[in-house]
């Protein structure tokens, strides 16, 4: 999977947006933790939310669950309480099952071109259409996603994590 199309869906979901897409810790947390609403596989960090920068009010993505070869189309909405300006993090690990295949930190300012947007994203609402290509290649099993992004003086912007199942029937499937 390439990383552009992670971090796109990312980014798109984490600015209610995150598509392309985040410091703090490294790894996927999945405990009990709050779906993100909408149609989508996002759930919220298992950390506070309080004093995000953005609330996300939805993330739908068509079709759900995204499909190998298929165009994925992700809808995000939300509220940007703070500008987020260059400097802006995203900490981004992708784990295929117990894989870690990417474990990175971006730059966000970069990642949201990827989404059509650009920095400083000012305060108010955010809402942004955007279709990728999920290639074929996608080898089938298990993707957990964690998208951490924090805002330039530190602020937490949001934090969101996904698990998506590519390929066969989920009980073929199972936990790689």
């Amino acid at each position: 999977m390439r990383v552009s199309t992670v971090c796109a869906a990312a980014l798109s979901v984490g600015f209610a947006s995150a598509g392309s897409w985040f410091g703090g810790s490294q790894e996927i947390v999945t405990k009990d933790v709050e779906k993100v609403p909408g149609d989508s596989p996002l759930e919220f960090c298992d950390t506070d939310h309080s004093n995000d920068i953005i609330k996300i009010e939805s993330v739908d993505l068509s079709p759900n669950p995204p499909e190998t070869g298929a165009e994925l189309v992700i809808k995000a909405t939300g509220t940007v309480y703070e500008t987020i300006q260059d400097g802006a993090k995203v900490n981004l690990v992708v784990k295929y099952g117990l894989i870690r295949l990417i474990s990175t930190t971006a730059d966000l300012c970069e990642q949201v071109e990827n989404v059509d947007l650009k920095c400083p994203i000012e305060k108010g609402v955010l809402s942004l259409t955007k279709a990728v290509e999920i290639p074929k290649e996608v080898p089938p099993g298990t993707y957990n996603v964690y998208a951490e992004v924090i805002n330039y003086d530190g602020k937490p912007v949001t934090c969101l994590q996904a698990t998506v199942k590519f390929g066969g029937s989920k009980a073929d499937m199972g936990d790689l």
